[in-house]
């Protein structure tokens, strides 16, 4: 492991290290110690040695890209059942593979039922997916997680790895990039690869304001964590070819520190990117009294209400309900903006929409070049109407 330093030294060869390291990573081998690629970096071996012999190097390194190849998707678990982020992950990656002659794999980590979420994904045309089934993987802990797609990226060695950026993947992610000392592109939204296998990652940075390319250029593999909803989700394949590849589960690794004395199951609210019809409210709705209009017209269509950013910092809504490059991306089956100007942060985020309805009194607003249908009027007297006309669609 090219991380772990060990100084000669110093080094008695007690055997305390060899010991206390909970993957079997660590041998005396002649006059020293040796670290195979069991090793995750979990510093117990730093912290137990009475010689202070060991240490990590902090500097990540070039690495020869050769030996590190083809995608790995984290599929994520959602009360059994596959997070549809996963598709949109191998649909992207399978666009990119094609450009560089590179496999799409996945890891798949949980309790029982697991192995049967995997072969779920054959069909999509991903190539390998490895299985970590254990009852210790029942309910997600960050820590034995970690361990084993650890384990996973140090025996495939891919060049990048993908995760989605779930409440789950975003403290998975950074565990996994720092035990391998290299980048993470948090919230991507665009990835793209080039010749030389350098992934493209695609971000909202400044607030918004900008959207930064970034490239880990040196170190491997490449670490990423993809919006849902802002990819398209890749299609069944005529011929799927893939396996399914059951790897070993050894004690430590599904042993976590985090132990659950009691688990609720509360109702999942449909979030924002879920939803197929939403209405927003812009910097045109005014008031609280024309806010709960727009909810009005939001629930007499059988969806939410959403914000831009300017409605969410006058205390308007939360940033749960927010459209943009600091909040959401959606691509409902239906938006309708009311008094939304249409700046590129915002559009971004929504223009995937099937239909998409503007209503602005301004005829040159920017949200009438992405609108599909274009009322230029005032939305008090617009909004009103077509409430009504959706109760009285739903009364008949």
């Amino acid at each position: 492991m090219e991380f772990m330093k060990f100084d000669a030294d110093k080094c008695s060869l007690c055997g305390i290290c060899v010991e206390k390291c909970p993957f079997g990573a660590l041998t005396i081998e002649g006059a020293g110690i040796v670290v195979s690629e069991s090793c995750r970096m979990c510093g117990l071996c730093v912290r137990n040695c009475p010689e202070k012999a060991i240490q990590f190097e902090q500097k990540a390194k070039a690495f020869n890209k050769e030996d590190w190849k083809n995608f790995l998707i984290y599929v994520e678990q959602e009360r059994g059942e596959i997070h549809p982020v996963t598709y949109e992950l191998v649909g992207e990656a399978r666009k990119m593979a094609g450009k560089v002659g590179y496999e799409v794999n996945c890891v798949i980590v949980g309790g029982k039922g697991t192995k049967e979420n995997a072969e779920k994904l054959l069909p999509y045309g991903v190539d390998h997916v490895y299985v970590y089934e254990d009852p210790g993987f029942e309910g997600f802990r960050a820590d034995c997680y970690a361990d084993a797609v650890a384990d996973c990226i140090a025996a495939n060695k891919p060049s990048s790895v993908l995760i989605g950026a779930t409440a789950l993947g975003r403290s998975l992610a950074p565990r996994l990039s720092t035990r391998f000392h290299t980048g993470l592109t948090a919230d991507c939204t665009t990835l793209d690869i080039k010749p030389n296998t350098d992934m493209i990652q695609v971000r909202p940075a400044f607030g918004g304001n900008i959207m930064a390319q970034i490239g880990i250029t040196k170190s491997r593999p490449q670490f990423a964590t993809v919006r849902y909803k802002v990819m398209d989700k890749a299609e069944v394949v005529a011929n799927p070819h893939g396996e399914v590849v059951v790897c070993p589960v050894n004690e430590k690794m599904a042993e976590s520190r985090i132990k659950i004395l009691s688990s609720e199951v509360i109702d999942k609210v449909k979030s924002l990117e879920e939803e197929d019809v939403l209405v927003v409210a812009g910097r045109g709705v005014r008031n609280e009294k024309d806010v709960e209009m727009c909810r009005e017209l939001a629930e007499a269509l059988g969806g939410q209400l959403a914000f831009t950013r300017p409605m969410v910092e006058n205390g308007f809504g939360d940033t749960a309900h927010q459209i943009g490059l600091s909040g959401r991306t959606v691509r409902p089956k239906l938006i309708i903006t009311c008094g939304v100007s249409g700046a590129i942060q915002f559009t971004s985020c929504m223009n995937g929409s099937e239909c998409i309805v503007a209503i602005n009194t301004d005829p040159q607003a920017q949200i009438f070049g992405v609108a599909d249908y274009c009322i230029v009027d005032d939305l008090y007297q617009v909004v009103p109407e077509l409430t009504a006309l959706a109760k009285k669609q739903k009364e008949d």
